[in-house]
């Protein structure tokens, strides 16, 4: 493959699911498209930090659910729901603003990750904290991906880093790899996510391939 091609979307339909799923809705496809775009662009914004892992939509003819995934759920949530609640209100209003189809069946559910370090979203922000607080970097891209391989459901890591990494004048990259990513095997399960972090003298760009085996089908499918 000459050319480079997203892990996810390549492997969409053959071990990935969709990440917005509309069920029985008819009809405004490109207003809940966009809807569905400035919802997710606007959760990214206001969850940085909050190791969210990913964002899922689902719609239907009375229904818009939104599934975020995180490793902090307590955070998120905040004492008693408040932090769920003014996350909803906050959204409601941005909705509205926006002309968001079906802002008014909305529905936040929050789910934990349990394994963080085998998920490549959550990885990155690990990396993009440790810059932002102006650690090395070449010891960030170590330390994390140790902790990576550390994971039994891990069999392979790559990280890169792109930008004027340690404050240089000149951008250049840095990439660190452990174990295999096969990229071009459609069966392999290929965790990836971009990132940011927000330098003084501007954005360091984050990649990160996490590999965690195989998928078969089941051989012995139940009846």
């Amino acid at each position: 493959m000459s050319h480079i091609v997203h892990p996810y979307s390549y492997r969409i339909g053959v071990i990935k699911d969709w990440k917005s799923r509309w069920f029985g809705v008819k009809g405004e496809y490109q207003k809940m498209l966009k809807g569905d775009i400035l919802v997710r662009e606007f959760l990214e914004r206001n969850l940085r930090g909050m190791y969210v892992s990913g964002i899922d939509i689902e719609r239907g003819p009375k229904l818009f659910r939104i599934i975020i995934r995180t490793s902090r759920p307590g955070m998120l949530i905040g004492k008693s729901g408040e932090g769920a609640s003014k996350l909803k209100e906050k959204l409601v209003r941005f909705g509205r603003k926006n002309t968001v189809v079906g802002i008014a069946h909305m529905k936040i559910d929050i789910e934990e990750v349990r394994s963080p370090e085998s998920n490549a979203a959550i990885v990155a922000h690990m990396i993009t904290e440790g810059l932002e607080k102006r650690f090395p970097f070449r010891r960030v891209m170590k330390q994390t991906a140790d902790k990576v391989m550390a994971n039994r459901d891990v069999k392979g890591v790559r990280m890169y880093l792109g930008g004027r990494l340690g404050g240089a004048e000149m951008a250049r990259t840095e990439e660190l790899k452990k174990g295999c990513i096969p990229l071009q095997t459609l069966r392999a399960d290929i965790d990836f996510a971009r990132a940011r972090a927000h330098m003084t003298y501007g954005d360091i760009g984050i990649k990160v391939w996490i590999y965690k085996g195989e998928v078969f089908a089941d051989k012995n499918p139940r009846k």
